[in-house]
């Protein structure tokens, strides 16, 4: 999800405090489309994931917004995913369409046919494993993703599903209806001590980043720049043309499938070289299940990885801070030309407009490049220094730097933790050794980057 897997006071924490204080772009959007018209598909990838879809399910069929059609794309599950979702669907008068897999193929390739299979505006990815909490979750995504040509892709808040979120579920109709059917399915899992444990603790990590990245970061930055690097892939909705034409059609005749190790992260850096623009709302929630504590080095490499390869590929995009006078002196002669000309004679306005295409970025770069220089400075820079300090046994000035940087950072958490602040404190302290584990780690992703770049010229990169 996060482009960097921790969160610290840092160049972009700065870039998103300078943009709350710089305030969003006035202009009054006025759409050409009207996002009441647009057609939506929701494509539910999954792989064994039996415990969860009648859960994801459930979910969607309360949602205020009825998809045209729904599509299961069953990746090589060895489970009962694909009969419990026909069942569920069968019994709450749903329509479902199922494509089923002997092996799996990965999300990507499955991303990349059903845009271009499928005849719908709006191509919406659910992910098996995650729930969307909000009721106008569809609704308000795709009102929000119609209020620009430039938007491209549109997401809402997400944070962890917890045991207390599946407990709630099962309160529901549907899904009432499905357990009576299906009383042997494990909706909520039936596990020792000692996995609850595990899982808990990758929750309590997961929302104290995801809650200060989108409640803090991730805002300034739509407010500065009205754009995110990237969507979060899990409950996330494409312009489906702008999919197929920007991303597939353009990057597979040269890359194939092999994009990077998170496909919504590559698919993000995609759209914003070609100006468009990736936006997150707040208020609305999603709820994606969490992996155990054990398998979180490994998801954190995906990710991380992904960020930089994905940087290796947009490496124009990255060098926009190095252009911004270009773009700057290029915006003032357009302000010119507009002043002459008395009025803007559009007819339909549209926040933070920019030119499309990759051309632009190549000659001028892009405001939200200043986001991904910053991250890539970040992701490189502090893990390295702090592995300095340990090596030089600079205890001293690493204690001075922990104990700030947790202040700060718990400081912030507590501020936009609205309603929550006590608890987000005692979290904010007792995930930071995990913080920093997690950066320490990032060591690994770096060399491995490195060594797939320079010494075995491995790019087949794909999740």
């Amino acid at each position: 999800m996060a482009t960097t897997p921790y969160f610290i006071l840092s160049p972009n924490t700065v870039l998103s405090i300078i943009g709350l204080i710089h305030g969003p772009d006035k202009t009054v959007p006025n759409p050409a489309e009207d996002w009441r018209d647009a057609t939506v598909d929701v494509v539910i990838p999954a792989f064994n994931e039996e415990s969860n879809i009648p859960l994801c399910l459930a979910a969607l069929a309360r949602q205020t917004r009825k998809p045209t059609r729904i599509i299961l794309i069953d990746d090589g599950s060895q489970d009962r995913t694909v009969e419990y979702a026909k069942t569920f669907c069968e019994l709450n008068g749903m329509d479902l369409t199922t494509i089923h897999r002997e092996r799996s193929i990965g999300k990507t390739p499955t991303l990349k046919r059903q845009s271009r299979e499928s005849d719908s505006d709006v191509e919406f990815i659910l992910d098996g494993d995650t729930v969307l909490e909000s009721e106008n979750y569809i609704d308000r995504i795709v009102e929000e993703l119609y209020k620009g040509a430039g938007i491209a892709s549109a997401c809402g808040t997400v944070l962890p599903l917890r045991d207390r979120d599946r407990r709630a579920m099962l309160e529901t109709d549907a899904l009432k209806r499905f357990l009576g059917s299906h009383p042997e399915a494990s909706i909520y899992p039936k596990v020792g001590w000692f996995h609850h444990l595990q899982r808990g603790i990758t929750d309590m990590y997961r929302d104290v980043l995801y809650y200060f990245l989108q409640k803090f970061v991730y805002v300034g930055q739509m407010t500065f720049f009205g754009s995110i690097l990237n969507p979060v892939g899990c409950a996330v909705a494409y312009r489906r043309s702008v999919l197929k034409t920007i991303v597939f059609d353009r990057y597979e005749p040269l890359l194939g499938d092999d994009l990077t190790n998170s496909e919504d992260i590559f698919i993000g850096f995609a759209m914003n070289d070609n100006g468009y623009r990736n936006i997150q709302l707040t208020d609305v929630y999603a709820r994606s299940q969490e992996p155990e504590v054990g398998r979180v080095p490994g998801q954190i490499y995906l990710w991380s990885s992904s960020f930089l390869q994905s940087c290796y590929y947009f490496d124009e995009l990255m060098r926009s801070p190095f252009k911004a006078f270009k773009r700057w002196r290029r915006q003032k002669e357009e302000q010119a030309e507009l002043a002459q000309g008395l009025a803007d004679k559009r007819v339909h306005h549209e926040q933070y407009r920019q030119p499309f295409g990759i051309d632009t970025t190549i000659k001028y770069g892009r405001p939200i490049g200043w986001v991904l220089f910053m991250s890539a400075f970040e992701k490189v820079a502090f893990p390295t220094v702090l592995l300095i300090m340990i090596l030089l046994q600079l205890w001293e000035p690493l204690a001075i730097t922990l104990i700030a940087e947790t202040a700060v950072a718990t400081g912030i958490l507590v501020t936009v933790a609205k309603g929550h602040r006590l608890e987000y404190f005692f979290k904010g302290l007792l995930v930071t050794p995990l913080r920093y584990a997690v950066l320490l780690f990032d060591l690994v992703t770096i060399g491995r980057f490195a060594a797939d770049l320079w010494i075995f010229r491995n790019r087949r990169w794909r999740k």
